[in-house]
């Protein structure tokens, strides 16, 4: 192929810089031509490290969408602009890739689909953890069925103390929460997605806002302002699926625990077990003998691109750029990202009213 995919940048700040546009480079037959942020300053950056020759750089990403004819666009803005953004870029008749969480509210997913239907453009959300090496193993053996009927899970996103300080992670209006929507939203994703169960009925949540008042911090990254941190710092819940499976997820922060493991999964089944604690195990029982097995995963060959060495952002990037080439669905399927924000929502809510909700 001659003609390489224009792609265009919407927000060019952490997630741009640490994920998307490093890993975008890397493919072929794309190129990323606009760039746009609030902060102009960080959109010249962007276009000087990872633009073409002609790039352009805006302010206000509808002047973007109407002076280029971009091929492809990747949201990666708070958020509170996940959802509108999106919109307006599928009718600009782009392909999005709009960064994890799909959006702050399920409507607002659900709107974002409908625009992805009636344009006929692909839309993925940025939920790269898939494309492990470790997670597209437990997939393919949870496809073959080697872990039987998956009836409890957990998905944990714990940190002991490591607070994003930086952008709007705290800021619930721009985020719509802390920790439950940020990193729990990995750690579910990836849980349902091994199980190949979507079909939640009923949520129990809690929330606590209990680390986030304290002065002493002993934070990763450091100190946060107490005034500025509007969100939970740890949230759990109970999520009850329509084939009577559970699932706990369990997020946080900052939580007084050794026990800390972030976008990872453990599952029970009828025939074995699964959990990501120290590599990927599977657990069960062979010629009436316990067994517990390590396979050896490597630096590559995972599941989508057998002998390549990439990370998972880097095959996150091909893999979307393949399917808008081949017309073919994304990994990341736009209804089952819908899914795991419905939860969220539902264990937020659930913890506002304290009772069960029902999805």
């Amino acid at each position: 192929m001659s003609e390489k995919l224009k792609a265009g940048i919407i927000g060019c700040g952490g997630i741009a810089n640490g994920k998307h546009m490093p890993s975008v480079a890397k493919v072929d037959h794309v190129e990323m031509v606009a760039f746009c942020d609030l902060v102009e300053e960080r959109a010249v950056e962007a276009s000087e490290q990872y633009g073409a020759e002609t790039s352009k750089v805006y302010t206000d990403y509808k002047k973007m969408l109407a002076n280029h004819n971009l091929d492809v666009v990747y949201v990666c803005t708070p958020n509170k602009s996940h959802s509108f953004i999106t919109i307006d870029a599928l009718e600009a008749g782009c392909h999005v890739m709009c960064e994890k969480p799909m959006a702050k509210t399920a409507a607002e997913g659900e709107a974002m689909i409908e625009a992805a239907k009636r344009t006929g453009k692909k839309l993925t959300i940025g939920y790269q953890n898939r494309f492990r090496a470790d997670s597209t193993y437990l997939k393919r053996a949870c496809e073959r069925g080697d872990l039987g009927e998956v009836y409890y899970a957990k998905a944990h996103a714990i940190r002991r103390r490591a607070v994003p300080t930086w952008g709007v992670f705290l800021n619930e209006e721009e985020q719509g929460g802390g920790p439950l929507i940020d990193i729990g939203t990995h750690a579910l994703d990836l849980t349902l997605w091994c199980m190949n169960n979507y079909k939640p009925v009923r949520v129990v949540g809690a929330s606590y806002k209990k680390l986030g008042e304290q002065r002493e911090t002993g934070n990763a990254w450091g100190d946060w302002n107490q005034d500025e941190f509007t969100v939970e710092d740890s949230a759990f819940g109970f999520i009850t699926m329509d084939n009577g499976a559970s699932i706990v997820l369990e997020s946080s922060w900052a939580l007084n625990s050794l026990d800390v493991d972030e976008a990872k999964t453990t599952l029970c089944g009828t025939q074995a077990g699964a959990d990501m604690k120290d590599g990927l195990r599977i657990n069960g029982v062979e010629f009436n003998k316990l067994y517990t097995k390590k396979p050896e995963l490597g630096a590559g060959g995972v599941a989508f691109y057998d002998g390549e060495t990439m990370s998972a952002a880097d095959i996150e990037a091909k893999s979307f750029i393949d399917c808008i080439l081949n017309d073919t669905e994304p990994v990341v399927k736009p209804e089952e990202a819908l899914v795991v924000t419905q939860i969220l929502e539902a264990i937020y809510k659930s913890a506002e009213l304290g009772k069960e909700v029902t999805l």
